[in-house]
């Protein structure tokens, strides 16, 4: 279940949710554009930032929301509702970020972490 781990290898892996939230909530969110690509710069307390883009969704061959959303995926594990089919997800526009559980079939972004 975790995308991160299985593409980049160890020592990365998928940010629980405990993680997002705290990003969601001990953050700084400035929405800017990027080399051109919109989305939210994600600063942290000590000045560190990281750039999340705008990058929206795919279902099937169709892409929805480009530069107007932002959808990754967390630990990709039944999360409250118990069904194999959702995993945790976290979604931004330009005026609000939440966290949520998602059908597994769609497309969202994934930013990979590391505790190293």
């Amino acid at each position: 279940y975790d995308a991160a781990t299985i593409h980049c290898g160890k020592p990365w892996r998928m940010p629980t949710l405990v993680e997002i939230k705290e990003l969601i909530n001990n953050c700084t969110w400035s929405w800017t554009i990027q080399n051109g690509v919109n989305g939210y710069k994600v600063t942290g307390r000590n000045g560190n930032f990281i750039f999340l883009p705008a990058a929206g969704f795919r279902e099937g061959k169709s892409l929805y929301k480009v530069g107007e959303m932002g959808f990754f995926w967390g630990i990709c594990t039944p999360m409250i509702s118990g069904n194999g089919g959702f995993a945790s997800s976290f979604s931004f526009n330009l005026d609000n970020c939440s966290c949520s559980e998602y059908f597994r079939h769609c497309g969202f972004s994934v930013r990979p972490v590391s505790d190293k």
